[in-house]
């Protein structure tokens, strides 16, 4: 499978994609932990099949300190003793949000009620734009076929600087 297109390379492309990363980068600066967004982003990444972004978001856990054991887990939290509740309750909005299309109310009530247990009004909104902007992230790498695997930790944020 070769890659198919470079946005960057395209001129609308490009600008649409900086603009888009610079929206992450809003996402990224606010109070919603480090930890939970690459978590969040690792999830909706397993479930959506977008190496690109698991190759990405692996890499910048790790770098951020966070353990290979957690790292293994995150495709089963719901069976691992290694993530705290508030944890818990973003890998479940991050999963409802990415399967819509398997729920007919999208986000359940009860993941719902979790979220806004744990985590402030700032980082509810950071949260949800996290989900539909990894989501969003996912369909762009998939579609033109980017590859995982040659992601270096902290290449996102040089491209920004």
């Amino acid at each position: 499978m070769d890659t198919r297109f470079n946005l960057f390379e395209n001129e609308l492309g490009g600008r649409f994609a900086k603009r888009f990363a610079g929206t992450g980068m809003l996402v990224h600066q606010s109070t919603l932990p480090r930890a939970t967004q690459e978590l969040v982003s690792l999830r909706a990444s397993q479930i959506n099949g977008c190496g690109h972004c698991i190759d990405m978001h692996v890499k910048e856990a790790a770098a951020a300190g966070e353990s290979a054991v957690r790292l293994h887990l995150v495709a089963a939290w719901r069976e691992s003793t290694v993530f705290t509740e508030a944890e818990q309750a973003a890998l479940a909005f991050a999963e409802e949000g990415t399967r819509l299309a398997d729920a007919h109310e999208g986000v359940s009530d009860g993941t719902w009620e979790l979220v806004r247990k744990h985590y402030d009004d700032d980082q509810v909104a950071a949260l949800i734009c996290l989900v539909a902007l990894i989501n969003a992230a996912n369909r762009l790498a998939v579609i033109t076929h980017q590859k995982g695997g040659s992601y270096e930790a902290g290449m996102f944020e040089a491209a920004m600087g």
